[in-house]
């Protein structure tokens, strides 16, 4: 076979032997600009194709799809021209690409990209579509690439016809997609619809990413029905509002173009450091506290300034409210960050908290990221009501969590350090950190220290008859445990590593981060609870 003509010139452009004719028009009929009315219906619901979104990702040309040529398995029921037509892909486009190579080498900058398309039989998972599945992801594990997933889509497909399966119980899909867990890096994104087999592999996801208008559930309006449970929208069915709340979600974004930003800002932390960025003014830390010491404060603007302008991204902003738990940058290194929001129960950890932020060590650990804590809490929730969430088991999943830490952990207490909460957010106690120091504001002790004296002096405060010098002595045993609590009288008995100056944070951390090396993990985690 030759591309040139009998005297030795090339072949006309304009002659173009069949089977690559056959092969252009096959492709032709794949693309968003041969489904003009799948196009249609996408901008109806004012969301974007699959390609688009993959367009959006992945670095300009580096796009190399696995499997676009793909049919639904209903050849028996359906012509070869209405399968063409109909399941173009099987409804799941995949390949290999790049994204943030501008900051990155090809190396670091590589991905894998899984997404369902929901103008195929309504983004539901086929046979073939598996199959490719399970080809994606053997390669995502064999050469440990990071995976973005668009879950779109309604679950398993009842009408592949082109089998001999009872069930399809046997597909090894889910198990490969979860055995990736803390191997690499791995970004789920729900817009639309995300139900069954879909959701399911969004949830194995590390992180997820989902419009104002998805909904994500493990069973869809048709399971629901035919499990006898009664007859629901596809609205009323684990909406944005309920999934963001109860953790499900970690990123709530307006549409799928802020999906696809978020998203290429999350894999970025996983794949190293950028050049230093610019911050704000760190002398604003020592006015950040309010001068009395009951009055709650705005967290986040303290994140905001210790970290690189712009870095900053926040999982599960809604659920575990007491504590923060962000991915940012201090002079172009990727950290983990948790903090306490004294906003919410006094910064106290609750169950729900405790599960934030066991889990984020789990993520920060799997991938190299260090972990600075900023610690303000009265401790522990406690209490009748807080024993029904099964607060035991919860809060102390903090300590098994920071027991397997390999990554260097740094501990920042901004005010209050009290009890096992504290200690917690330490890293287990006070001299797990690689160090452990305290703004001038901290003041510490084994509980809330008026509660501690009014307990634990209650026999000698008793003994004082007149009510009026029983708390006038109440008033100046708490000054004293006050006095002896705090953060200058800590770090004499050696109980913190330093006081500092707020305005010194961040150097603190840069400088710490620069002092202990990278742990080189051989292998992965066992993996990251998906929870």
């Amino acid at each position: 076979m030759s591309d040139t003509n009998d005297d030795g010139r090339p072949s006309s452009t304009a002659a173009v032997r069949s089977e690559l004719a056959e092969l252009r028009e096959r492709l032709a009929a794949t693309s968003d600009a041969g489904r003009p009315e799948a196009v249609a219906r996408r901008r109806k619901t004012g969301q974007r194709t699959a390609r688009e979104n993959i367009d959006d990702l992945v670095d300009p040309g580096s796009f190399v799809e696995y499997g676009g040529l793909a049919l639904a398995a209903q050849r028996s029921t359906r012509s070869m021209e209405d399968l063409i037509r109909a399941s173009p892909a099987d409804g799941i486009v995949c390949g290999l690409g790049t994204v943030n190579r501008a900051l990155f080498d090809d190396e670091r900058a590589r991905a894998l990209v899984l997404a369902y398309d929901y103008t195929v039989f309504a983004g539901t998972q086929g046979l073939v579509g598996h199959r490719k599945l399970d080809r994606m992801l053997a390669l995502a594990a064999q050469w440990r690439v990071p995976v973005v997933l668009f879950a779109e889509g309604g679950g398993g497909r009842p009408n592949d016809t082109d089998t001999h399966t009872v069930s399809g119980l046997d597909t090894p899909s889910f198990l490969s997609f979860a055995s990736l867990s803390g191997l690499v890096p791995r970004v789920g994104i729900a817009s639309g619809r995300c139900f069954a087999g879909n959701a399911a592999l969004l949830g194995c996801c590390d992180v997820i990413i989902a419009t104002d208008g998805s909904n994500i559930g493990m069973g869809g309006p048709a399971m629901i029905q035919g499990g006898g449970l009664g007859t629901f929208a596809p609205e009323d069915i684990g909406p944005a509002d309920v999934q963001t709340r109860n953790g499900v979600i970690d990123v709530r974004v307006r549409d799928e173009a802020e999906a696809v930003a978020v998203a290429k800002k999350y894999l970025s932390y996983f794949q190293g450091a950028t050049a230093p960025g610019t911050c704000a003014d760190q002398e604003t830390l020592r006015a950040a506290l309010p001068e009395n010491r009951r009055r709650a404060y705005k967290i986040r603007p303290i994140l905001e300034t210790l970290a690189d302008g712009g870095s900053v991204l926040e999982l599960r902003r809604d659920f575990g409210r007491s504590l923060v738990t962000a991915l940012a940058r201090i002079e172009g290194q990727p950290l983990g960050l948790i903090a306490n929001d004294t906003f919410h129960l006094g910064g106290a950890i609750d169950a729900n908290a405790a599960d934030k932020a066991a889990r984020f060590f789990q993520l920060c650990d799997a991938f190299g990221l260090p972990i600075v804590s900023l610690c303000d809490t009265p401790g522990f929730m406690v209490g009748p009501q807080a024993e029904t969430t099964a607060l035991v088991r919860h809060v102390s999943r903090m300590f098994v969590g920071a027991a397997s830490l390999s990554v260097p952990f740094f501990s920042v207490v901004l005010r209050r350090g009290y009890g096992l909460g504290a200690q917690a957010m330490a890293g287990g106690h006070f001299h797990a950190p690689v160090f452990n120091v305290s703004w001038p504001t901290g003041e510490f002790g084994g509980m809330n220290l008026e509660g501690a004296v009014r307990i634990g002096m209650r026999k000698q405060l008793d003994a004082i008859e007149d009510p009026e010098a029983r708390e006038e002595m109440a008033r100046a045993m708490i000054a004293e445990a006050h006095q002896r609590g705090r953060a200058i009288n800590m770090a004499s008995l050696l109980e913190l590593d330093a006081v500092i100056d707020p305005a010194e944070t961040r150097s603190w951390i840069l400088r710490g981060l620069r002092s202990v090396p990278r742990p080189v993990r051989e292998g992965r985690r066992r993996f990251i609870d998906t929870w």
